[in-house]
């Protein structure tokens, strides 16, 4: 993971601060979270993977990946 995170930020741009890689590594986290799919993971997406591993084990997660999504939880 450290590898394919580092060939998707630093390796192709250049960040004038911090900050822009920052932003850039946050976006890149959510893409890869939760709009990728993975032919590892049978074409789900890790976070639907997550959920539906919850279902069949709840007793494996001390928290509900739900309360984990970015943004309004309505």
């Amino acid at each position: 993971m450290n590898r394919t995170i580092k060939d998707a930020t630093v390796k192709r741009f250049h960040y004038d601060s911090p900050d822009q890689l920052r932003t850039h590594l946050a976006d890149f986290m959510a893409a890869y979270n939760f709009a990728r799919r993975h032919k590892t993971l049978n074409g789900l997406k890790p976070y639907e993977y997550i959920c539906k591993i919850r279902t069949s084990k709840p007793d494996r997660f001390s928290l509900d990946p739900i309360h984990q999504m970015p943004g309004l939880n309505t």
